[in-house]
């Protein structure tokens, strides 16, 4: 089991935080954390469901983490082991991660790839999305595999596509042109795009595209 004592700071004042692998007892506020994550028009079932989470703890507890502060849990990371060939990078997220069910779960595979990242709205300064992305950080190299991958929304897409095709848009997101609430959390967490994908959810703030950034183990 993972744990974790540290300090993030709110306007100077150090707040104690504990990071540490989810469990069922946390079943009810993973599923609130998705509801403010994730309002209308994002469909609620793609939500977590108890069953989802079930899996998560009983088939790859080590990518279950989330972080409590004053004994309330306001954010969640969830991994899945996976095969990935960077030569063929096309999918969705539902293939990737069994439609958030993650039975494909492979001990063996080379990659720990996102299943999904939210943090409280009201707790987003704190820093705590790069805490826990660093935490996986730790299993991939605990684990000798290759990379942590995963697909990120680009919910500022819809509001260029007049304008920019979905390349376009990460590049300039890359050069520092434009700022997406995802891809440029994403770009600070250490990671890099390697793939746009079509299709990749079903998202209209993205315009169902995904972008698969990577993080590649430096030890590898």
């Amino acid at each position: 089991m993972y744990r974790s004592e540290q300090f993030v700071f709110d306007e100077g004042k150090p707040i104690p935080i504990i990071i540490r692998n989810y469990t069922k007892e946390d079943f009810d506020a993973l599923i609130a954390i998705q509801a403010e994550c994730f309002p209308p028009p994002f469909p609620s079932e793609l939500w977590w469901n108890k069953e989802q989470l079930t899996n998560h703890v009983n088939l790859f507890q080590e990518g279950a983490i989330c972080i409590e502060i004053a004994g309330q849990v306001v954010s969640s990371l969830t991994g899945v082991c996976t095969q990935f060939d960077p030569s063929h990078p096309n999918h969705t997220w539902a293939e990737a991660t069994d439609d958030g069910y993650i039975t494909n779960h492979d001990p063996n595979g080379n990659t720990l790839y996102i299943v999904d990242i939210s943090v409280r709205p009201a707790y987003r300064s704190l820093g705590l999305g790069k805490i826990m992305m660093q935490a996986m950080y730790h299993v991939v190299i605990e684990n000798g595999l290759e990379r942590l991958l995963g697909g990120g929304r680009i919910p500022g897409y819809h509001k260029k596509a007049d304008t920019l095709s979905a390349h376009e848009y990460i590049d300039a997101v890359v050069r520092g042109d434009l700022y997406d609430p995802v891809v440029s959390f994403l770009l600070r967490c250490g990671r890099k795009p390697i793939a746009i994908v079509e299709n990749y959810l079903d998202d209209e703030e993205s315009l169902n595209y995904g972008v698969l950034m990577e993080w590649k183990n430096p030890f590898k």
